[in-house]
This record gives C-alpha cells, sequence and structure tokens, in this order.
C-alpha cells in the first residue's frame, strides 16, 4: 500500500496540520497582556485558564489551581505572594513551571529556577524576569515551524513501515509506529534535560561549598 493510500498517514497528517494551526495563533503568553498590578489568587487561577486554555486537552482541565500554586510555593518554586497578591514577575514563573511540570519533577524544576528566581525575580536586573521571559519564549515560537516540520517527517517514515499489512492493520501499525517515534523523541530529550539539571545542581552545590569553606577560613 502506497503512502498516498494509507489512511492512518492522511488522518494524523490532518490532524498535526489542525495543532499546528492552533499553535501557531495561540503563540504564547505575552507579558504586555500581564497586568502590571498585584493579583489576588482567584485572579491569578481565572488569568492563567484563560490566556493557557489553547493548552488545555479536556475543557473541564484546570491550568492552575490554588492548590497547585500553594505547593510550589511551599517547594520553594514560587517566591510566596506579599499581603496575598502576585506579582507580574510571579506570573511569569508560574508560566514556566506551568510548561515544565509535565515532564519535569518538582526538584528538578526547583533546581533549574532558583538561580532565575534568585537573580531576576523583582530585581533591577538587566535583563529583568520580564526579559528573559519575552526573549525565551520568542526563540521557542519562531522553533515551532520547524518542530512540526520533523513531526511530519517522522510520519511519512511510520507509514512506509509494515508494507506487507494493508487495511485496519496498516492503520493501527502506523498510528503505533507513529506514537512510538515521538514518544521516544521524548525520551532521549527528556534524559539530555535531566542531566543538564544535574549539572546545575552540581554546580550549585560546588558553588555552596565553596563559599561555605570561605566562611569558615574566614570566621577562624
Amino acid at each position: 500500500m502506497s503512502e498516498k493510500n494509507n489512511q492512518a498517514v492522511s488522518e494524523i497528517l490532518a490532524l498535526i496540520n489542525q495543532i499546528r494551526e492552533q499553535k501557531l495563533s495561540a503563540d504564547y503568553v505575552h507579558p504586555s497582556i500581564i497586568p502590571d498590578i498585584d493579583l489576588y489568587m482567584d485572579q491569578v487561577t481565572t488569568f492563567m485558564d484563560e490566556h493557557l486554555s489553547f493548552s488545555k486537552r479536556y475543557d473541564e482541565d484546570k491550568i492552575l489551581t490554588k492548590t497547585m500554586i500553594n505547593n510550589y510555593a511551599k517547594n520553594q518554586l514560587l517566591p510566596p505572594p506579599e499581603k496575598k497578591k502576585y506579582s507580574k514577575d510571579h506570573i511569569l514563573l508560574l508560566t514556566f513551571i506551568y510548561y515544565y511540570k509535565n515532564i519535569l519533577s518538582i526538584n528538578d524544576i526547583q533546581t533549574l529556577l532558583e538561580p532565575i528566581k534568585s537573580t531576576y525575580f523583582k530585581t533591577k536586573n538587566s535583563p529583568d524576569m520580564t526579559a528573559v521571559y519575552d526573549e525565551i519564549f520568542q526563540m521557542a515560537t519562531s522553533a515551532t515551524a520547524s518542530v512540526f516540520d520533523d513531526m511530519t517527517d517522522k510520519l511519512h517514515l511510520a507509514g512506509e513501515l509494515f508494507k506487507e499489512t494493508s487495511g485496519d492493520e496498516k492503520n493501527l501499525l502506523t498510528f503505533f509506529s507513529f506514537i512510538c517515534l515521538l514518544s521516544y523523541d521524548i525520551y532521549l530529550k527528556k534524559q539530555i534535560v535531566e542531566k543538564l539539571i544535574d549539572k546545575m545542581s552540581d554546580a550549585a552545590n560546588e558553588s555552596e561549598h565553596t563559599k561555605d569553606k570561605k566562611n569558615k577560613k574566614h570566621d577562624a
């Protein structure tokens, strides 16, 4: 069966193109639409639910709940609110956390965000938290097209497998093969991300160890 006559390839390609259009049109949460005034918890969850709704799998899914946000503060991923209000920098950090939480552990997210939080959260540094967020998400958005191109290439590769099959069996194996290819890609990239975070953790621990040695030497 040629790829042109492969029903599974046609169906998946239509789905990829549909998601591609949605993602490109949804873009990301621009810093300009985040209120400059501090928000209460209910306002934060409403804002996040409204502006990240395009990423939901099901309509009833919640983007972030009060419990989630409280746990992030408890686990030091997020600085605590001031007088029960969250700043624009809180919203930016929460957006990072939202994307990370589906692929990384709480400890990994904490390790990854700690130097960003300590350097850019509510500081007068240049770049500030807004500039860091905006440059990273602009970069990610510009790479979206190449990500979908790569998925399309993998789909065509999956469609060429199991040439001896046809009909429903061919469709099943094409779906399964394509999902396996995507999953393996995610698996490899996740391993690289985790190794990079481990290096960040080792570097932070070494820095703390060096600082402690200097303090003990000074005290002596």
